[in-house]
């Protein structure tokens, strides 16, 4: 069950969004690729190519991108200040898609993955939950996400970031798009991590004034988060 605070951090993020315009969302992402979030604005930033490192890739929406903010700022910058600090051997690759649901970062995996992706960071589904799409077509999405990348590669660590749905959209709702995460990292065996925007949903001062995107600050809590997780993965990695 998703705790209270949980809830309401999540529809402060939302911006306190009423049941009409949980509605109007969730009509326009049923049509595949619609733009209908409010993770849906912005631009696809190119992936690095240049630097010859074995990869740590942030497969994500617009919070992995950094919607707003300076690309250093957002928090798969700051993972790879935290890598080269600690003199680890990797190099972090953000390849977050502003308004991507779980079906578009399916259809991105192939071009991302390479025989240089050694951790994949799947942070997707948050669109798929704001649009109110099916719970159990996220879940295969996600699940397809992971194959796939063993298809490639039976050794990269996956790591699958815990996402939630807004309280608008139903209990029934957000409790399964809560447990499917947990569900799926035990079935599929990869690690989970936390919610990504614990200690930032809600928070109005962490965030820009949409209520949803982190300012930098958010992004340096985020980037703590995620570090707390992949740390011990990495560690092993230390030139």
């Amino acid at each position: 069950m998703i705790l209270g605070v949980t809830l309401a951090a999540l529809a402060a993020a939302c911006g306190g969004q009423d049941s009409r315009v949980a509605g109007r969302e969730s009509n326009r992402g049923r049509q595949e690729g619609g733009r209908g979030s409010r993770l849906s604005t912005g631009d696809a930033r190119p992936l690095p190519t240049a630097d010859s490192r074995p990869q740590l890739v942030f497969l994500g929406t617009s919070l992995t991108a950094g919607l707003g903010v300076d690309p250093d700022s957002a928090y798969p910058a700051r993972i790879q200040r935290k890598l080269d600090s600690a003199s680890i051997a990797l190099h972090a690759v953000n390849a977050g898609v502003s308004g991507e649901t779980s079906a578009g970062a399916l259809r991105r995996l192939p071009d991302i993955l390479s025989d240089s992706v050694r951790i994949l960071v799947v942070e997707t589904g948050a669109n798929d939950g704001l649009r109110g799409l099916d719970v159990d077509s996220t879940r295969a999405n996600l699940a397809a996400i992971i194959r796939q990348a063993r298809a490639r590669d039976r050794a990269v660590t996956i790591v699958l970031a815990q996402m939630e749905a807004p309280p608008n959209m139903g209990p029934r709702f957000t409790e399964r798009f809560h447990a499917m995460y947990p569900a799926l990292a035990r079935e599929q065996h990869v690690v989970l991590m936390p919610f990504l925007l614990a200690g930032v949903a809600g928070i109005d001062t962490l965030n820009q004034e949409d209520g949803i995107h982190p300012t930098p600050r958010g992004h340096r809590i985020v980037a703590d988060n995620v570090w707390r997780t992949l740390r011990p993965l990495v560690s092993h990695r230390s030139r």
